[in-house]
C-alpha cells in the first residue's frame, strides 16, 4: 500500500538501485553519484537535462492552458464507440488483488524509474549514443503528444464506461490528490505511457546491454497491459502511443548518430568513428 509521496519515492529509489545493480552488477552507488558529478561539471550533460526539464515543464503548462481553452470537441465518445467494451473485458478477465498492486508498481514506480536507470546506466558504461537519443525521444515523445492532449481530448476509460473501474487507488489511496497533477484526465491520446516505455525499450535493445534490453522489453510489456487493467487508456490510446514510441526511438537514435564525429588516429594512420559527448 503507497498510502503517501514518502512511502512512493522510498520505493523508485530502491527500485532505481536495484535496477542499476541489476544491469551493471556492481555498487549501484558508484554509476549514480558519477552521473551526478558529471552533470554539475560538464555543460554538455548540463544542457540535455536543463531542454529535458524544460520539456516537461511545458507540459505542465499545457495542462494550464487546456483548462483555459474553450470550445474544444470531446473526442471520448467517438473513441468508445468504436472500440466498445474491449477494456473492461480486459480488466473483468484479469482482476485479481494481488495482479493490481504489482500492475499499480509498475505503471508508477517502475516506468518513472526506467527513465532515470537509462541515464544512470548508459552514462557509467559510456554508452553515449543510446544516452543522448534518450533524451532526443523522451523530449519527442512529449512535443509531439502535447498538441492532441490540446486538440484530441480523451478522457480516461474509467471516467465514462460504468463498468470499468479506476483500480489505482486501492493500491495509492492519494494518487487523485498526488499525482494527477502530472497527468490529465483528458491527456489520453496517444498513451505517454506506452510510448516512452516503447522508446526507452527500443533504445535499450540498441544498446550494448542485453541486460537492459531484456529487462526493458519486459517491463514496456507489463506497463501497457496494466494502462487497460487499470482502467485508464484504450486501445486506440496504445496503437497512436505504440507508433510515437517506434517514431520517437528511431530517429532519436539516428539524430543521435548524427553527433557521432571522425577522429584520425595519425599513430595507427586510420580514421576511428566515435561519439564523444563528454568533453
Amino acid at each position: 500500500m503507497f498510502d503517501s509521496v514518502n512511502a512512493i519515492l522510498l520505493t523508485m529509489v530502491i527500485t532505481i538501485l536495484v535496477m542499476v545493480g541489476y544491469i551493471l552488477k556492481c555498487n549501484p552507488l558508484y554509476p549514480v553519484t558519477g552521473l551526478i558529478r558529471d552533470v554539475v561539471t560538464k555543460k554538455m550533460l548540463l544542457w540535455h537535462f536543463s531542454a529535458l526539464l524544460v520539456v516537461l515543464v511545458l507540459n505542465k503548462v499545457q495542462q494550464l492552458v487546456e483548462k483555459e481553452m474553450k470550445g474544444v470537441e470531446d473526442f471520448t465518445w467517438w473513441v468508445y464507440r468504436t472500440e466498445g467494451n474491449i477494456v473492461y473485458y480486459i480488466q473483468h478477465f484479469f482482476l485479481h488483488d494481488g495482479l493490481t498492486f504489482i500492475l499499480t508498481y509498475f505503471y508508477i514506480i517502475v516506468f518513472t524509474a526506467m527513465m532515470f536507470v537509462s541515464f544512470i546506466v548508459y552514462h557509467a558504461y559510456q554508452e553515449n549514443k543510446a544516452f543522448y537519443a534518450l533524451f532526443y525521444g523522451i523530449m519527442l515523445n512529449y512535443l509531439i503528444a502535447i498538441p492532441f492532449y490540446l486538440f484530441f481530448p480523451v478522457n480516461e476509460v474509467w471516467y465514462v464506461h460504468s463498468k470499468v473501474e479506476f483500480l489505482i487507488p486501492q493500491v495509492y489511496p492519494n494518487f487523485e490528490h498526488e499525482y494527477r497533477a502530472l497527468s490529465g484526465l483528458n491527456n489520453c491520446f496517444p498513451s505517454l505511457h506506452t510510448s516512452l516505455s516503447v522508446t526507452m525499450a527500443v533504445i535499450a535493445l540498441k544498446s550494448r546491454l542485453p541486460r537492459i534490453g531484456a529487462l526493458y522489453s519486459i517491463c514496456a510489456a507489463v506497463i501497457i497491459f496494466s494502462i487497460f487493467y487499470l482502467g485508464i487508456h484504450w486501445v486506440l490510446d496504445m496503437v497512436a502511443g505504440l507508433g510515437l514510441g517506434l517514431f520517437a526511438a528511431t530517429f532519436a537514435l539516428r539524430l543521435s548518430e548524427s553527433y557521432a564525429k571522425t577522429v584520425w588516429d595519425v599513430k595507427r594512420g586510420r580514421a576511428i568513428e566515435t561519439i564523444d559527448f563528454f568533453k
